[in-house]
């Protein structure tokens, strides 16, 4: 039986894995989707195929309609490069401890995936080592779910498991952080999977975010994606930055001025929660850093 939709897994140079009822093929694009080139197909897209040719190769003919799409700018780069399709949801993942947590990071990831308008939720790994508990608490105060567990001992590793299946979720954050250990606990051999995917797709390309998608035996898809966490901000005016801040949003409509950027304005009440200790003096100051960033980016035809 010839498949007529699947799911893409991975870019091989010109090439895609693509999932189909019954295993995988290889896929290349085709008629309108080949020139559709403002409309790259990228992992987790849902795609039409064509009959395969002589070596087995299946032609991607469209691409179906997403559901949403995750994409970032490159460091120092000029426009938008998609990373994946179709998200339930972006994990941000940490450790409590070993190495030492990077609140900035924490928040430039988590703020993307809000720009993106994708829910997102944090995975604070290590607890064994430290319990985070002040960490924890501040990003549950700021509106995000937060997963505390230890790969090494098993704490919480189910809770966090369970909110996997049957989704499609994407798996991000610095190294150290435990996040092959949890692959790897998660399903056995996954992180050897998507890391000799990832260097086969992203070989030659550093600018590449060499995203995988792999299917979990307890049901939904995982996308790893190494090196996300060097990604810029991208399509926000920065005047809508701090709406991807969930404990910004209630303030920010009460400041004196519509266009307050929230850094020296009179009668900014975001600051005011900050003062008061309402929002994190440190998510605050990663609003600053990410605000500088978006008013100094190039613009795409410098």
């Amino acid at each position: 039986m010839i498949p007529s939709e699947g799911r893409v897994l991975a870019r091989e140079g010109g090439q895609f894995r693509v999932a189909v009822a019954g295993g995988e093929v290889t896929a290349i694009l085709r008629g309108k989707a080949r020139r559709d080139a403002h409309d790259r197909v990228v992992v987790g897209d849902l795609v039409t195929l064509d009959e395969g040719d002589r070596q087995g190769i299946y032609g991607i003919s469209g691409v179906l309609p997403r559901r949403n799409l995750l994409e970032r700018r490159t460091p120092m780069g000029r426009g938008n490069r998609p990373v994946a399709a179709n998200l339930d949801r972006v994990y941000v993942v940490t450790a409590a401890a070993n190495p030492a947590p990077i609140p900035q990071l924490i928040d430039r990831l988590l703020a993307i995936a809000e720009a993106n308008d994708l829910p997102a939720a944090l995975v604070v790994n290590k607890i064994d080592l430290d319990p985070a508990g002040e960490l924890v608490t501040q990003y549950r105060a700021a509106g995000y779910e937060v997963y505390p567990l230890s790969v090494r001992s098993g704490l919480g590793v189910e809770t966090f498991f369970h909110a996997l299946r049957g989704r499609e979720s994407l798996l991000t954050g610095a190294s150290g952080v435990g996040k092959s250990s949890l692959l790897n606990r998660l399903q056995p051999g996954l992180a050897l999977r998507t890391a000799a995917i990832s260097e086969k797709v992203g070989r030659g390309k550093q600018t590449t975010v060499a995203a995988v998608m792999v299917p979990l035996e307890s049901g939904g898809w995982l996308v790893d994606t190494p090196g996300f966490s060097e990604v810029g901000l991208w399509d926000i005016a920065p005047r809508e930055l701090a709406s991807c801040f969930p404990e910004m949003r209630s303030p920010l409509e009460r400041c004196k001025f519509p266009d307050c950027s929230h850094r020296t304005e009179p009668g900014c009440a975001v600051r005011e929660e900050v003062a008061t200790g309402v929002i994190h003096a440190e998510r605050y100051a990663s609003y600053l850093v990410l605000l500088e960033e978006l008013l100094t980016a190039p613009k795409d035809w410098e």
